[in-house]
């Protein structure tokens, strides 16, 4: 990611490492990040694995208005969200979210808060293979316990 506040869609895996980096700011005394992975289970059922789909124009205009929005409310220094669409395997890092702010409550309350957001205002769709064969497509917060 080029700039060091934003969202991204991506097609590939999440550098973590280098996304981590752009949260540095030497007035930032405090930096949160949350790594939401594909578990292996939903619902009480085994899930195989899943793909992600979106409107990605919307989805990524949408996600920097959001991220932007909290990084101001929150006097965050840095705020980072990258989610990933395409095919996932079980553990792989589905949606990553970062913040830096000089104290930890604030670092703590943005990035939940671009969380959140993202999964309730950003159109992206989850679809989920269970291992009895049988699949369906979630979307945010439809009584998913989280994407």
């Amino acid at each position: 990611m080029r700039d060091t506040t934003g969202f991204l869609l991506s097609a590939d895996a999440i550098d973590t490492s280098a996304l981590h980096a752009g949260l540095e700011d030497p007035a930032a005394g405090a930096c949160v990040v949350f790594e939401g992975r594909v578990r292996n289970h939903h619902g009480g059922r085994a899930v195989l694995g899943l793909a992600y789909e979106a409107y990605v124009e919307l989805a990524e205009a949408e996600g920097r208005r959001i991220v932007a929005a909290i990084r101001e409310r929150h006097v965050l220094h840095r705020a980072l969200c990258v989610h990933r669409i395409g095919a996932l395997a079980i553990g792989d890092v589905a949606v990553w979210v970062g913040v830096s702010a000089s104290h930890r409550d604030a670092a703590f309350v943005g990035c939940r808060a671009i969380i959140d957001a993202i999964k309730q205002d950003v159109p992206i769709w989850k679809h989920e293979r269970y291992a009895d064969g049988d699949a369906a497509w979630l979307h945010p917060e439809e009584g998913t316990g989280g994407r």
